[in-house]
Order: C-alpha cells, then sequence, then structure tokens
C-alpha cells in the first residue's frame, strides 16, 4: 500500500482492468496526452488500438460509448470535466440509460463515463459544475462521485465490470492530496456508502470534496464535545438510504453538505429520504449545506465564499445541538464515559 494522488489511483485502476479484460476500451479528449494525468501512459502500454483520442465532439463521442458497449466491448469515455456532459447528455439519456430496458434486457451497456467536477482550482462557470443531480435523475444510469485515492480506485474497478452504464465522477479540490491506497486488486461495490468517522450527536452527510470538509469540521467539533459521524455516500444511484438512516437513527441530528446547487440537489433528495423515514428520530430540522443557485465564479476568494466549508458545517452543527436542547459532553466526560460499563 503506497501514498498516491487520486490520478494515480485511478491510473492504476484503468491499467489494471485493461490488464485483466481485452475488451476494456479507453478513448475521450485529449487521452494519448492525459491533461489531467489519469490516462497517462496507457497509450504506450495497450496500443492505439485501445487508447484513442477523439474529436472534441461530447455528442459524438458519448454516442460512441453507448455503440461500443452494446458490441461487445467495455468503453471508458473520458468527457474531462463534468460540465461537458451537458454537450453529450442525448447519448447519456435517451439511449445509455433507456437502451437495456427498450430492449428487455438483450442489449447490456457495461460503459463508462468520467468527468471531473466541482471547484477549488478556479476553473471558472463552465468547468465547475457538480452536475450529478441530474444524472441522478434519470433512473437509468448509476452515478459514483469519489472523494478520495482509495475510493477513486475501487468505485472505478466496480464501474467498469459492471453490466450497467456508469458516470464515474472525482472532485476537482482533491485531485492532488495523497493518501495510502492498497496495491492488490481492490473493489469498492457500487451503492455501498461509508463512515468516515464514527459519532452520536450528529450525522454530516458529504459528497466529493465536501468530504474533507467535513472531516475538519468533525475534528473541531470534538474539541467542543460533539461528536460528529461523517457518511460518505460514494454512490448517489442507486443510494445506500440503509446506511443513511441507520446513522440518522443513531444521531437525531443530519446536516448535508452537497457541492451542488441547493435547489433540486442530492442534498434535497437525502433530506427527504431522512424526513419520510426517520422523522421521528429527528431532534430539529435537517440542514442543508449548498451552493447558491449561481454560477462559479473564477475569482478564488470568490468561489471559496461560494462552495460549503469547514466553518458553515461547524456554525451549523452548533446551532442544531444548541437549538434542540442536545448536551455538549466536554472531553473530559467523554473520556469518563468510555471507561463505563456498557
Amino acid at each position: 500500500m503506497a501514498r498516491k494522488r487520486m490520478v494515480q489511483a485511478i491510473q492504476d485502476a484503468l491499467a489494471e482492468e485493461m490488464e485483466r479484460d481485452p475488451r476494456v476500451v479507453v478513448f475521450g479528449e485529449d487521452v494519448e496526452a492525459s491533461m489531467f494525468g489519469e490516462t497517462a501512459g496507457l497509450r504506450d502500454r495497450f496500443g492505439m488500438e485501445r487508447v484513442r483520442n477523439t474529436p472534441i465532439s461530447e455528442a459524438l463521442i458519448s454516442g460512441m460509448a453507448v455503440g461500443a458497449a452494446a458490441a461487445g466491448y467495455r468503453p471508458v469515455c473520458h468527457l474531462m470535466y463534468g460540465n461537458f456532459i451537458y454537450t453529450g447528455f442525448d447519448a447519456i439519456a435517451n439511449q445509455a440509460a433507456k437502451l437495456r430496458y427498450m430492449t428487455g434486457g438483450q442489449v447490456k451497456l457495461p460503459l463508462v463515463y468520467m468527468g471531473v467536477i466541482g471547484g477549488g482550482k478556479s476553473t471558472a462557470a463552465q468547468h465547475s459544475d457538480c452536475i450529478y443531480p441530474a444524472l441522478m435523475n434519470l433512473g437509468g444510469v448509476k452515478v459514483v462521485v469519489a472523494s478520495e485515492p482509495a475510493d477513486a480506485k475501487g468505485l472505478l474497478k466496480a464501474a467498469i465490470r459492471d453490466d450497467n452504464p456508469v458516470v464515474f465522477l472525482q472532485a476537482a479540490g482533491r485531485s492532488r492530496e495523497q493518501y495510502l491506497v492498497p496495491d492488490e486488486d481492490y473493489v469498492v461495490p457500487l451503492g455501498r456508502a461509508a463512515i468516515k468517522r464514527q459519532g452520536r450527536d450528529i450525522t454530516i452527510i458529504a459528497i466529493g470534496a465536501m468530504v474533507k470538509q467535513a472531516l475538519i469540521a468533525a475534528n473541531e467539533l470534538a474539541s467542543l464535545g460533539i461528536e460528529a459521524e461523517v457518511l460518505d455516500p460514494r454512490t448517489l444511484f442507486p443510494l445506500d438510504e440503509e446506511a443513511i438512516l441507520v446513522s440518522v437513527w443513531k444521531t437525531g441530528r443530519l446536516i448535508v453538505v452537497d457541492e451542488a446547487h441547493n435547489t433540486c440537489g442530492a442534498a434535497s433528495h437525502i433530506s427527504a429520504i431522512a424526513a419520510e423515514r426517520a422523522f421521528s428520530a429527528l431532534k430539529g430540522p435537517v440542514r442543508r449545506l449548498t451552493v447558491e443557485d449561481v454560477a462559479m465564479p473564477f475569482s478564488p476568494p470568490l468561489e471559496e465564499a461560494l462552495r460549503p466549508g469547514k466553518r458553515d458545517i461547524v456554525q451549523a452543527a452548533l446551532a442544531m445541538v444548541h437549538a434542540g436542547g442536545g448536551q455538549v459532553r466536554t472531553p473530559h466526560q467523554r473520556r469518563d464515559e468510555s471507561h463505563a460499563p456498557s
């Protein structure tokens, strides 16, 4: 196990799956030059028959992926930025999401669309959207958001092996951070959330780049006597609703931190699940921390101000705990509780 950046973990996953299955092919915009680094060296290793640059035409290459998958390949289509999915949306929404159903299961579509989402790198309005709410709404496409390198490797390998179309999205703001990544054939099942930090006072569900902010906030809250549980859904469709409900029933409070826009976002859907299925467990209203319904600015200070962060999470958690009459345990009290008989 070595420390790697997310792009290196993704590169490992692609290479391992291409080695494992000759039907896996990679194509897209600048995959040979590898603008982001995930596909670096793949053409030299596997040849131009399996790694190909395409024209800058998302409508073309998203449709190519559907045809290749229907013909028996397992294509990985790199669209660079999540925003570019907008221009390739027809094939994704009308073909990839529906063909297996419309053919009664006769056509399998084992394909993966890849893209980078979110702010944090000042790539401005046309390169910084978190597009997953629109994809979640399709119903026939699995949607994955990787927040750290090990999950990126495991989720991408699972996506490539899946017989259904999957959109694999990586958080732009976490591309340079290094974490331990398993060397072996590491696969993370789709549709299973991860508890990134255990807690019992409040649940913080965070998506993509917001997971790091949630963990930093949870550490600060712990110093104030509040133990926050941090849950990363990892797969947004299908969503691990049971993991969400178990956590909410345990803590009774929920904050959802989502870098997508406020209206009709993943945070709204997760909040609705908690309200519908765990209402009696809630000690107060669910709180959503999202991006306002405006375009992401290029200016780094404005971008930082628009995105939810550690300070927003801490303030929201403190307000929820105190408003609900919850007792904040001091570090000394928590140490005493840890030695109490069960």
